[in-house]
Order: structure tokens, then sequence, then C-alpha cells
């Protein structure tokens, strides 16, 4: 049983009923919401992947959104996975520009992250997934607390240096598929000072998300930085 939202209609379609009265459940009694966003094929829905696991070995109560302009491609898969119970993944199908569902009119986000707090006693973490979009995408802080830039070496070492808004203003910058770097000729030690240069020391990760490199480090800084345990 799974709940899906569809920005064309701006209402939610559901296969179990939706529950108005839970969509304003209060700051304090909700689940931190993590954004994760980025361009096409740089990483997103595998790091979604990586970081399941280690937050279940926490002990972290967990859902899933995944933002896809017509189809539910991400979700399913993610559902598929085995990694977490299908019920705990719902989509958004946009229908426009992915970044207006997080930024500009996040509704229907917020809709179905309100609806996972409703549904699971609890919760304490919820990841939204963007659509993949442009350098210039960015998460409304009005859905989330803390987000992800997911960037890849593959797609070129300049990226750091058009100073996307996306690179500029996350609270994260993960730059993926850093093992790629020698065979695309990408100079990995520059790409890297160049993006901590751009976002003024603030945080850059490496990771692998195909391996799991450096998953572990993304997973604490959002346990440090969202969740605010010890590490």
């Amino acid at each position: 049983m799974s709940t899906e939202f569809n920005f064309s209609s701006g209402e939610p379609f559901a296969t179990t009923p939706f529950d108005n009265a839970a969509q304003s459940t209060g700051h304090a009694a909700r689940a931190a919401r993590v954004g994760i966003g980025g361009p096409v094929g740089s990483g997103k829905t595998r790091l979604l992947e990586r970081l399941i696991p280690r937050f279940a070995a926490r002990g972290v109560d967990l859902a899933i959104i995944t933002n896809d302009l017509v189809t539910r491609e991400d979700a399913d898969r993610v559902r598929r996975s085995g990694l977490i119970d299908p019920a705990r993944v719902l989509a958004v199908e946009t229908g426009a520009c992915p970044h207006t569902a997080i930024r500009e009119d996040p509704t229907l986000n917020l809709q179905a992250a309100d609806e996972l707090d409703a549904r699971y006693a609890g919760l304490r973490l919820v990841l939204i997934e963007s659509g993949g979009d442009n350098l210039a995408s960015s998460f409304s802080l009005d859905l989330v607390d803390y987000w992800i830039f997911v960037i890849d070496v593959a797609a070129g070492d300049d990226i750091p240096r058009k100073r996307g808004l996306g690179v500029l203003s996350c609270d994260l910058l993960v730059i993926n598929k850093f093992d790629l770097a020698p065979y695309v000729g990408v100079d990995l030690e520059r790409m890297v000072g160049e993006a901590r240069e751009v976002r003024s020391g603030r945080p850059v990760l490496l990771t692998n998300c195909a391996t799991g490199a450096g998953v572990d480090a993304v997973a604490d800084a959002i346990v440090e930085n969202v969740l605010f345990d010890a590490l």
C-alpha cells in the first residue's frame, strides 16, 4: 500500500486514505527532513540506498520521499531494493521542473512528509530526493531542515567553478564517483579544493556510492547536524 502525489492535478492520489488532519503536525512532533538534490545521474538514488542500512544500524526510524517528473521510477527502485519497508517510500510526480516541487511550491512534498509523520509514530528522519535538475536547484527551508547537493566527477571538474546555487548554498556538498577521476581526466585534488574555496570552507565530502566509500561520513554529518546524536 502506498500513497503517490501528483503535481499536475495539485492533489494527492492515494491507494490508502490521506489524513488531512495530520498535515500540520508541528515542528516539535515531526521527523527531521533532509533533502538530497543534484543533476541527473549524479548518484542521488544510490546515495539513498547506501544511507538506508547505515541509519537502520544506528536505530534511526527512517522514511523516504522521491521526486520524478512523470514516473515513480526512483520510488519503485527503492521499494524493490529490500532495504526498507516499501510502505515507507512515497513518490511525488512533479509534472514540471523538479525544483518547483522542492523550492517554489513544495506543497506536495510537505503533504507526503506530513503523511509519513502521521503514519509512523517515532519517525525520526525523512530523506527527500529531488528529481534530477541543474546546478541552480535548491531546497526551500520550509520543506527541509538540511540539504545535500550531489555532483559527480564524470560530469567535469569545472562544476564547482560554475558556482551554481546548489553547489554554493547546500549544507553539504557531495562529490560522487571520485574513483572515476583518472579515467575522465579530472584533477580530483583541484576539484575538491575549488569546491571548498567557492563554498568558503563549508563541508565537502567525497563518495563512491557504487562501493559505499565515503557514505559513512555523509551519515555522520546528518546524525551530527540534524539528529544531534553523539557519533
